[in-house]
C-alpha cells in the first residue's frame, strides 16, 4: 500500500468526493448545538464535506495525544467513526426520511504510523449502502498526505421513532 497525498486545502478535498458537498453554514448552525459538550467538540473535530456516500473531517493533533506525544489511536478512531456516522445519518434520512438516525455497530482500525503535530484529515468512502446497514472505509492522512490509519465502520440505519 502506498501513501497517497491529499490536496492541501478542504475545497480541493471535496473534489475527491463529488457526492460530499462542503458543509453549508446552515448545516453547521444546525449541528452546533447538537455537538456542544460532545467528544467531537473536545477533540476539535471539524466536518468539511458530507454526503450519504462519505465525506471529510479534520482534527488537530494537539490535545489528542497519548503520553508519548503521538496522536492517540482512540482519537483517530473517534475521528473516523464521527465522519462515517454523520454520512450514515445522511444515508438513513435518504432511505427512511427526516428524523432517521444511524448507530455504529462495528469499528476496526489499522494504524500505519502516527503524528506529533499539525492536523489530520479523515476521508470517508461508502463501501455498502443498504436500507438497514451502511459501511464505510475511512483513511486518515496527515498534512503532508501520508496515510496514518485505515478504519472500517459499520452502521445500522434506524427509521424515525
Amino acid at each position: 500500500m502506498t501513501d497517497t497525498p491529499l490536496p492541501p486545502d478542504p475545497a480541493s478535498r471535496s473534489a475527491q468526493h463529488p457526492a460530499a458537498p462542503p458543509i453549508s453554514d446552515e448545516l453547521r448552525e444546525h449541528f452546533a448545538p447538537l455537538l456542544r459538550g460532545t467528544l467531537l467538540e473536545r477533540c476539535g473535530i471539524e466536518l468539511l464535506t458530507l454526503g450519504p456516500h462519505g465525506g471529510t473531517a479534520s482534527m488537530p493533533v494537539a490535545g489528542n495525544t497519548q503520553p508519548a506525544g503521538l496522536l492517540h489511536g482512540g482519537a483517530t478512531i473517534a475521528l473516523a467513526e464521527s465522519i462515517a456516522s454523520f454520512a450514515a445519518i445522511v444515508r438513513a434520512r435518504e432511505v427512511h426520511g427526516e428524523g432517521a438516525q444511524a448507530v455504529g455497530t462495528s469499528v476496526s482500525a489499522l494504524h500505519h504510523r502516527s503524528a506529533r503535530s499539525g492536523t489530520v484529515v479523515a476521508t470517508c468512502s461508502a463501501r455498502h449502502l443498504g436500507r438497514q446497514v451502511a459501511s464505510y472505509l475511512v483513511d486518515i492522512h496527515d498534512e503532508a498526505g501520508t496515510l496514518m490509519s485505515t478504519v472500517t465502520v459499520s452502521t445500522q440505519l434506524l427509521p424515525p421513532r
